[in-house]
Protein backbone atom coordinates (compact mmCIF):
# COMPACT_ATOMS: atom_id res chain seq x y z
CA UNK A 1 0.00 0.00 0.00
CA UNK A 2 3.10 2.37 1.25
CA UNK A 3 4.30 1.57 -2.38
CA UNK A 4 1.13 2.36 -4.27
CA UNK A 5 0.86 5.89 -2.60
CA UNK A 6 4.56 7.14 -2.88
CA UNK A 7 4.07 6.02 -6.79
CA UNK A 8 0.81 8.14 -6.74
CA UNK A 9 2.27 11.30 -5.46
CA UNK A 10 5.57 10.69 -7.34
CA UNK A 11 3.78 10.71 -10.91
CA UNK A 12 1.49 13.21 -10.10
CA UNK A 13 4.26 15.16 -9.02
CA UNK A 14 6.04 14.79 -11.95
CA UNK A 15 2.95 15.26 -14.28
CA UNK A 16 2.78 18.73 -12.52
CA UNK A 17 6.18 19.34 -13.37
CA UNK A 18 6.03 18.41 -16.87
CA UNK A 19 2.32 20.67 -17.35
CA UNK A 20 4.97 23.66 -16.09
CA UNK A 21 7.87 23.65 -17.29
CA UNK A 22 7.99 20.49 -20.07
CA UNK A 23 5.28 21.36 -22.38
CA UNK A 24 2.35 19.10 -21.32
CA UNK A 25 -0.70 20.58 -21.53
CA UNK A 26 -3.81 19.68 -19.14
CA UNK A 27 -5.58 18.11 -21.92
CA UNK A 28 -2.35 15.73 -22.46
CA UNK A 29 -2.27 15.10 -18.42
CA UNK A 30 -5.89 14.38 -18.83
CA UNK A 31 -5.52 11.89 -21.50
CA UNK A 32 -2.80 10.08 -19.16
CA UNK A 33 -5.20 9.78 -16.28
CA UNK A 34 -7.81 8.23 -18.16
CA UNK A 35 -5.56 6.02 -20.21
CA UNK A 36 -4.15 5.00 -16.39
CA UNK A 37 -8.08 4.37 -15.38
CA UNK A 38 -8.79 2.49 -18.59
CA UNK A 39 -5.81 0.20 -17.83
CA UNK A 40 -6.59 -0.05 -14.21
CA UNK A 41 -9.55 -2.46 -15.70
CA UNK A 42 -7.69 -4.20 -18.14
CA UNK A 43 -5.72 -7.57 -18.55
CA UNK A 44 -2.63 -5.87 -18.36
CA UNK A 45 -3.71 -4.63 -14.59
CA UNK A 46 -1.71 -7.61 -12.86
CA UNK A 47 0.83 -7.56 -15.00
CA UNK A 48 1.66 -3.64 -14.99
CA UNK A 49 1.47 -4.64 -11.03
CA UNK A 50 3.65 -7.18 -10.68
CA UNK A 51 6.33 -5.45 -12.83
CA UNK A 52 6.08 -2.16 -10.49
CA UNK A 53 6.64 -4.12 -7.40
CA UNK A 54 9.20 -5.80 -8.98
CA UNK A 55 11.29 -2.45 -10.19
CA UNK A 56 10.25 -1.06 -6.36
CA UNK A 57 11.87 -4.30 -4.96
CA UNK A 58 15.05 -3.77 -7.47
CA UNK A 59 15.08 -0.02 -6.19
CA UNK A 60 15.01 -0.79 -3.37
CA UNK A 61 17.77 -3.63 -2.74
CA UNK A 62 20.42 -1.26 -4.33
CA UNK A 63 22.81 0.07 -1.70
CA UNK A 64 24.31 3.65 -1.76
Amino acid sequence: MSITVSLVILLAVVVWLLIRKGGLTAGHAVAAILLGFYLHDSSFAPSISRAVQNAAEMISEIRL
